[in-house]
């Protein structure tokens, strides 16, 4: 099942979606007759969900989903972890060798962005990089549990671009501030179910800038498979229900690139992997002075 977090006319909602069609809370509702909760992750991690299961093939998606906003899939995970040359094709770009264990980088959900919305570089940003890389969403809280029981604690995967600004990572020597500006995380376009993908280590990923492939690579080349990530990740960090767990990038990034070419402002990025979806985003320029606030 491909599950949506939406908004429709200034209002938030969340919903199944079938090809082009949207069966939202409300038909849920209706159609089952269990009163499931407003909010997404109390449904996808409560046991609303595997209530409703079994009645979902009775489902009617009677709305159009180009009538919906997709919002971020978990509006705010407890925690964005990110692993770091996690693919072996990345790693020999680099001049390096994967690691046996997660390298891992801690985005906050600030950055967190949605299909169809604008990555905001910083102005004084001048080396915007894309990652794309395959999200799992964490389904059950858990602690130093074994490979074998990896697949029970997962709920599903999405697509996530692990945005990041190579100049200030460079500058940093380390990769939170680089990664972890507001807009930095975007992911979608929904939640697939782990169900719905036989073998998560045997699937496409492409990017592409303004049309142009600029990566295209499959999971296979993970070093680390996901049992052994979650597992290890385990060991050191409880995870938790809606964590957001994005497995490493492959191959095709401009990272030590002699003629890279990084984004710009009007940049169109589009980023597909296999039985997940495909998420659009644009670049935008932005200044300081045009997103100071402070709230009293």
């Amino acid at each position: 099942m491909k599950i949506a977090r939406l908004s429709y006319d200034k209002s938030e909602t969340y919903g199944f979606v079938n090809g082009d069609k949207v069966a939202t809370k409300d038909e849920i509702t209706y159609h089952t007759g269990v009163p499931i909760p407003l909010s997404i992750k109390d449904f996808l991690f409560d046991g609303w969900y595997d209530e409703i299961k079994d009645k979902i093939e009775d489902l009617n998606y009677s709305q159009k989903l180009a009538n919906f906003k997709l919002l971020t899939p978990i509006p705010n995970p407890n925690k964005i972890i990110c692993l770091a040359f996690n693919y072996t094709d990345h790693a020999e770009e680099q001049g390096l060798q994967a690691p046996e264990d997660p390298v891992i980088v801690l985005k906050p959900r600030s950055a967190l962005n949605s299909t169809d919305s604008e990555i905001e570089c910083p102005e004084f940003v001048t080396k915007l990089d894309y990652e794309i890389e395959l999200a799992i969403i964490i389904g059950k809280n858990c602690k130093n549990i074994s490979q074998e029981q990896a697949n029970e604690v997962i709920f599903g995967y999405m697509v996530f671009n692990d945005v990041s600004a190579r100049d200030i990572q460079f500058k940093d020597k380390q990769f939170t501030r680089g990664k972890g500006f507001d807009t930095f995380a975007p992911c979608g376009p929904w939640i697939t179910t782990k169900d719905e993908i036989k073998n998560p280590q045997d699937l496409r990923l492409t990017t592409k800038i303004n049309g142009e492939i600029r990566q295209n690579s499959s999971t296979k080349n993970m070093f680390i498979k996901i049992p052994e990530i979650v597992s290890k990740i385990s060991r050191g960090i409880i995870l938790e229900k809606g964590d957001i767990i994005s497995t490493g990038t492959p191959a095709g990034v401009m990272l030590n690139n002699p003629n890279a070419i990084f984004l710009k402002n009007g940049d169109q990025v589009e980023m597909e992997i296999e039985g997940l979806g495909i998420l659009r985003n644009s670049i935008k320029t932005v200044r300081s002075q045009d997103r100071s606030f402070c709230i009293k």
